[in-house]
């Protein structure tokens, strides 16, 4: 009996510390899930979302401008290219700087836009209209980042077919043969091809997206 009594208490200590132990593994998903929906209801600042989505987007359109600019070089003079001629291998990233300078503020100006619109939307959107959101973002995005690409890309063409050697000449002499229009050269078609993949690309992402978040939470 003394040997219970003295083992009583030590069982009782041991059992309090596993308890305790196995409660705060419990609660530190339920701490960190906390933390996670404290971030979801702060309120929505647009002008802060635009800016953090602006600068990481401007960035990445820099980096996949520069990493891929000589294929798209190869590609446009095989465009311009007549009756299967050669193309010119040389030069490959003629313009690429002046090209790189449209390509920040564009890309900036798509993400910047697309984000936050898109947030807005699905605030002010049903839950079942979610697709519905993404496509007007990714259009809305894509119209106003449309007055950057364009001209970027008229000019960064012209240099690759090698009409032109630098930005500052391509944008001098097209003002000065055609006026501003011809920056904006091929504007309509531009929009026809480019909104609905700019809104059907960004749709499906989000959507994927979406379906991945939702297997995860289902998986744990």
């Amino acid at each position: 009996m003394a040997m219970n009594a003295r083992s009583s208490p030590t069982k009782s200590s041991d059992e309090l510390v596993l308890r305790s132990e196995l409660w705060n593994g419990r609660d530190e998903p339920r701490v960190a899930f906390a933390s996670v929906n404290a971030e979801e209801d702060k309120p929505f600042n647009f002008l802060h979302v635009l800016f953090d989505c602006a600068i990481a987007g401007g960035t990445a359109g820099v980096f996949v401008e520069a990493a891929l600019y000589p294929i798209d070089t190869i590609k446009t003079r095989l465009q311009a290219a007549h009756g299967g001629g050669k193309i010119n291998l040389k030069g490959l990233y003629s313009g690429l700087v002046g090209n790189l300078a449209g390509a920040f503020p564009a890309s900036a100006i798509f993400l910047g836009i697309y984000e936050p619109v898109k947030q807005k939307l699905l605030e002010t959107f049903p839950e079942n209209l979610s697709a519905f959101a993404h496509l007007t973002a990714g259009a809305v995005g894509g119209a106003a980042s449309s007055l950057v690409r364009v001209p970027t890309e008229v000019i960064k063409q012209r240099i690759q077919t090698g009409q032109f050697t630098s930005a500052p000449d391509a944008v001098r002499l097209i003002v000065r043969r055609e006026g501003l229009k011809g920056l904006f050269a091929g504007y309509g078609s531009f929009l026809l091809r480019d909104l609905p993949f700019d809104a059907i690309q960004f749709c499906i992402y989000e959507q994927l997206l979406l379906g991945y978040k939702l297997a995860v939470r289902w998986i744990h």
